[in-house]
């Protein structure tokens, strides 16, 4: 059956094409397993909840007739502007139209928010940009930039709300948390009443609108599987934060489900994330640390994760969603979120950037993909730029592959101080993991390219700019004058059941074939490669870790063994593969690398409108290396899993980043060939 719907019809029919519906919703009601909704263009201000889910064999899609012709909003468009006081002007809107959700008396907050300043879910738009938020209307009225912000010229623009009723006095920033993420921060009235800095705009002749809504496209109910979403722009939504110990909510998401399908979608305009691949609602496990405060915050995850089998948490139910074609930005927490419900997932030719970049939010959940559990997860062909961080996979990683991205501006721009609560930057962030997690074929060059506090990891023909950082670091801390591991767990080869819970002994990492060019100057030679934001390029770091030979010998395996006098050998580090990297411009070397090229003369690299233009193939010259496959990385140490496709299938690293073909002659970096210019977009 195909539904059909447009919002410009005279008036509302039955779904055929003669007599459409007006909204989506009211086919999303009855659309079934093999049903097509044609949308036609047009603004659907809605909130769309599927009611069903297809099959394997039928899906349902949703589909726009015109691409990005159907705009999915959760705004609501705000008339009727009156000069306050200088700049500023104010409107109000009645609080019926939110419904049960009013994002100007809830806040974003939650476990793993650490910024001082707890921000409303909702905001207000100025042609088609999400102005910044003040804590009072002093701070409005005198319209300052945000010395955090990484737009100083868009931070001008600024808003404040209160109830009607409210005296508009200077509040100062708010420290005290509310008891969770939706109880509200004051007592709701008729109206919101907004003041807004335009900064010598005239309002009422500008594009201006409030988040009304916390989703556009999400079902409600668990287990809606195998739905297609395509062609839409979905835009504007009041969406809460999402730290992994909690329902995780986007401006669109499959909820906790298989099999979905969002492609050719511009995202953008997110409060906090815009695509939500992630978690189930446990009201037992929900905002656990913010709300009871009793465990340790890894130990709810921990539990998080054990409780997910109990919630259907398996191969056969969850995940193996496809992201693809999909253009992401302006989100305030993150791109592409997911706990545990994006597993099996293939994130792909995706456009991603300017997230976490106004910095009105601060915490652990922020980047252009933030993943938790990102088991057999497929992150390729993406372009990531201009976000907090590019990838960032926490806990799980095990399977993942990164694989024929370019990243870069990934980074705070120079000059800028880190704001409070906010994380550092870099392309990529693998976080206690014990693998195997794979980043071959990308292109790193922001200044930090590569963030492994874990184990495990395969670093394979990849162009890095930037150092890697929190090296033998970033996993452990000190309590009570003792350490406190953070075990995590590791899982049946290619399924979701948990095998086992480990603390991260760091190591057991393969660095083969890379190019390593000391881009940016070394502002601070005390950094170490412990810090989160080290600026020394190459595989030195890796120096602490034992050679394999190193390692195996403390087993003693021709003696009797005696797992007592084991124990510095179990608990030590695991050792490391270095071999057939290039080092340019001083970027330093690992004693591990036997077989490598240190090049003499300077190395000039440049990315300009997708063209790389680079002196690298005189550099290089004629220095070949091994092609590297499953057979040469191994198992990772801890789930004794090959570093090999998700369906088991061995990797043979003979496809470069365009996936093109290497020969016999191999050279580092993810060209099969090199030239001095190349068009990477």
């Amino acid at each position: 059956m195909v539904y059909f719907v447009n919002a410009k019809t005279k008036k509302n029919g039955n779904g055929t094409k003669e007599l459409p519906f007006k909204t989506i919703n009211e086919a999303a009601a009855i659309a079934k397993a093999g049903d097509e909704v044609r949308v036609a263009p047009g603004i659907y201000r809605e909130q769309v909840v599927p009611r069903f889910g297809g099959t394997e064999e039928n899906r349902i899609t949703y589909k726009s007739e015109k691409p990005l012709g159907a705009v999915i909003s959760g705004s609501e468009v705000l008339k009727g502007w009156k000069k306050y006081k200088g700049d500023v002007w104010t409107a109000k809107i009645d609080n019926g139209i939110f419904g049960g959700y009013n994002p100007y008396t809830t806040y974003v907050c939650g476990d793993w928010y650490f910024a001082p300043t707890v921000r409303h879910t909702g905001s207000v738009v100025l042609n088609g940009l999400m102005m910044y938020e003040t804590t009072t209307l002093e701070e409005c009225l005198e319209g300052k930039p945000d010395p955090y912000a990484w737009n100083q010229k868009e931070s001008q623009f600024k808003w404040f709300c209160q109830q009607e009723g409210e005296a508009p006095e200077p509040k100062g920033e708010k420290t005290e948390y509310v008891v969770n993420a939706w109880d509200k921060d004051t007592k709701e009235g008729r109206y919101t009443v907004f003041y807004c800095n335009f900064k010598g705009l005239d309002p009422n002749k500008q594009e201006v609108e409030v988040l009304a809504r916390r989703n556009c496209f999400m079902p409600k109910k668990n287990g809606l599987n195998y739905i297609t979403v395509s062609g839409f722009k979905i835009c504007n939504g009041a969406t809460t934060w999402a730290p992994p110990a909690s329902y995780q909510d986007g401006l669109i998401g499959p909820h906790w489900s298989k099999g979905w399908i969002l492609e050719d979608l511009e995202v953008c305009n997110a409060r906090c994330c815009g695509i939500s691949l992630g978690k189930y609602r446990d009201r037992e496990n929900d905002m656990y640390f913010y709300t009871k405060r009793l465990k340790s915050p890894t130990q709810m995850e921990r539990d998080a994760v054990c409780r997910g089998q109990y919630h259907g948490w398996t191969k056969e139910n969850i995940g193996s969603h496809i992201v693809r074609r999909c253009h992401v930005h302006h989100c305030e927490q993150t791109g592409i979120v997911g706990r545990m419900g994006a597993v099996f997932s293939t994130i792909e030719d995706c456009h991603i950037h300017h997230i976490c970049n106004s910095q009105q939010l601060g915490g652990a959940e922020t980047a252009g993909i933030k993943l938790h559990a990102a088991i057999d997860v497929l992150i390729q062909r993406n372009h990531i730029h201009d976000t907090i961080m590019g990838v960032w996979l926490d806990w799980e990683a095990q399977g993942a592959r990164i694989t024929q991205n370019l990243m870069y501006n990934n980074q705070r721009p120079d000059g800028f101080e880190q704001a409070k609560g906010a994380m550092f930057s870099t392309d990529v962030f693998i976080e206690v993991g014990h693998g195997p997690t794979l980043i071959d074929n990308n292109l790193l060059l922001s200044k930090t390219s590569i963030t492994i506090p874990s184990e495990g990891i395969g670093v394979v023909h990849n162009l890095i700019l930037g150092s890697f950082s929190l090296i033998n670091s970033g996993v452990d801390s000190i309590v009570n004058d003792q350490r406190e591991p953070r075990y995590t767990p590791y899982h049946i080869r290619h399924r979701t059941e948990v095998a086992g819970f480990m603390t991260i002994l760091h190591g057991d990492d393969r660095i083969y074939n890379n190019i390593f060019v000391q881009q940016n100057a070394i502002k601070n030679k005390d950094k170490k490669p412990t810090d989160a934001d080290y600026e020394v390029v190459g595989t030195a770091p890796f120096d602490i870790f034992p050679s394999y030979d190193e390692w195996i010998s403390l087993f003693n395996f021709g003696k009797e063994p005696d797992m007592g006098k084991l124990a510095t050998a179990h608990f030590g580090h695991l050792p490391v593969w270095v071999n057939g990297n290039a080092y340019l411009n001083g970027a330093t070397v690992s004693k591990h690398d036997g077989e490598n090229l240190v090049a003499k003369g300077k190395a000039k690299i440049s990315l300009k409108n997708g063209l790389l233009t680079t002196n690298l193939s005189s550099l290089i010259g004629d220095f070949t290396t091994g092609v590297i496959t499953t057979e040469k990385l191994g198992c990772a140490f801890e789930p004794e899993q090959r570093f090999e496709s998700r369906d088991g299938s061995d990797i043979i690293f003979n496809r470069d980043f365009f996936g093109n073909h290497r020969g016999s002659h191999v050279v580092p970096g993810p060209f099969a060939e090199l030239s001095d210019e190349i068009n990477v977009l």
